[in-house]
């Protein structure tokens, strides 16, 4: 889907709630009443925005290891797979985002776990469903990274 077949509320939707996300029992309501259309309107292009592929998941990013296990992975996809390997990846609920990058391994992305246990049966069951092998690049200093990102519509 190209930018110039989401309609405003779409960009909207992606551009304005990356960061201060409403921690409110309605959420949905509270970003419906804001922009000024119906709950279950947010919640149909969200869902849209996700089949897509525009989004993966909403959901809090929290310090890592402040709850739970978490690591950034690599693979050396081959580039014929790239795509079929990436849909494997991104099925995995414990899966935050995934990218490519131009380097032998050129498949990154970054697993959330409950615990180091259930990390490490992730990768596992990733390198068994791919039949490729994952590099895991725990972290060793923590920074802050902003992942909200303004959006151009031009």
């Amino acid at each position: 889907m190209s930018h110039s077949q989401l309609s405003l509320l779409d960009k909207q939707l992606l551009n304005d709630f990356q960061r201060e996300f409403p921690l409110w029992d309605r959420p949905f309501e509270m970003i419906a009443n804001r922009l000024g259309v119906s709950e279950s309107e947010v919640l149909r292009r969200f869902k849209h925005l996700q089949k897509t592929g525009l989004i993966h998941r909403i959901g809090a990013t929290v310090r890592p290891h402040a709850a739970g296990a978490s690591t950034l992975a690599a693979m050396a996809v081959p580039t014929e797979r790239l795509q079929e390997v990436a849909d494997i990846v991104s099925a995995f609920a414990e899966v935050n985002h995934n990218y490519e990058r131009t380097h032998r391994y050129n498949l990154w992305f970054v697993v959330i776990a409950a615990n180091e246990k259930q990390l490490s049966e992730v990768l596992s069951e990733i390198m068994e469903m791919t039949g490729l092998d994952v590099l895991d690049l725990p972290m060793e200093e923590a920074f802050h990274l902003d992942l909200g990102f303004q959006l151009s519509w031009n």
